[in-house]
């Protein structure tokens, strides 16, 4: 942004600033013009957050002035977001970028929200909507499952009550004991422990033993059994046994010599002294019955 009239200030010693003169926006004059924010000190920027703040008020929303107080707010009081998200530097991993974005959310709610009428710091004031900000960003997105917002908080309170009570008993607390210490019920206390195993899910290509030797290492997925072919056969058996006993003595006799002496129709026939044809509708009939029986949902 570039103004046709600028003149040296000398309001806030040592800082980068011009006032601006000839804008668009009445009571905007004598707003500071800010060449770097980043070259701006820490005391220099309190003081121009509070000028600018006390003159956002006045401006009207959507104007030049208005927009540029805005924005200059925000860049000048990013450190704020860097410290806050410094917090959070050993839960980050590669997500460092996002955690200042989301935490720059928070910092622009905050000047939208600030009131120079409360008589507190901008920083006191900003401090906990960039915070709160990071911390929804972990809540939604570092679960590996998603499980409800109830239960994401109970695993905060779980992880302190885990601290507390083993620096007291010297030893790992009993459900019984975390229930007791929280207040809750142990059916509760379960419900969250095993909800906690969402929040991060491990790969299955992750070496999980070393041998003597230190050289093999055996993945998870490598010690993870197979599923059997065979079982599905043994369930479906046992599902189409009932079935079975449902049907007549000729609708058996038909499926133990078609399926179990692996006769072809004709043959059936033969046996039964009616056409292949009529066999044919028989056999259909009954696979389709057994198929309806066996597909319901129990």
């Amino acid at each position: 942004m570039t103004t046709s009239t600028t003149e040296q200030t000398g309001t806030i010693p040592g800082s980068p600033a011009r006032t601006l003169s000839g804008r668009d926006s009445a009571g905007a004059s004598d707003l500071p013009w800010i060449e770097d924010t980043g070259k701006v000190a820490p005391n220099d920027a309190r003081a121009l957050s509070k000028l600018f703040l006390d003159r956002l008020q006045s401006l009207e929303e959507g104007t030049r002035d208005h927009q540029y107080a805005r924005n200059t707010l925000i860049e000048m009081n990013l450190s704020l977001v860097r410290y806050a998200a410094s917090r959070f530097r050993n839960r980050g991993g590669d997500d460092a970028e996002d955690i200042i974005q989301v935490g720059t959310i928070g910092l622009i709610k905050a000047i939208d929200r600030f009131d120079l009428s409360r008589d507190v710091e901008f920083a006191t004031f900003a401090v906990p909507y960039i915070v709160g900000e990071i911390k929804r960003f972990f809540r939604d997105t570092t679960w590996a499952v998603h499980v409800p917002r109830r239960l994401q908080e109970l695993r905060v309170d779980l992880a302190k009550a885990k601290e507390q009570l083993s620096a007291e008993l010297d030893r790992d607390p009993t459900v019984k004991e975390l229930a007791a210490h929280l207040d809750l019920s142990e059916e509760e206390i379960i419900e969250g422990l095993v909800a906690a195993n969402g929040y991060s899910a491990g790969s299955l290509d992750t070496p999980s033993t070393e041998t003597d030797s230190g050289n093999d290492q055996r993945s998870c997925a490598d010690l993870i059994g197979e599923a059997d072919p065979g079982m599905e056969t043994v369930e479906n058996l046992h599902t189409l046994a009932p079935l079975l006993e449902q049907l007549d003595d000729r609708e058996r006799r038909i499926v133990q010599m078609r399926f179990g002496q692996e006769l072809t129709q004709s043959q059936i026939g033969a046996e039964l002294g009616v056409s292949q044809m009529h066999v044919s509708r028989l056999l259909a009939r009954i696979v389709k019955q057994l198929r309806a029986g066996m597909s319901v949902e129990v």
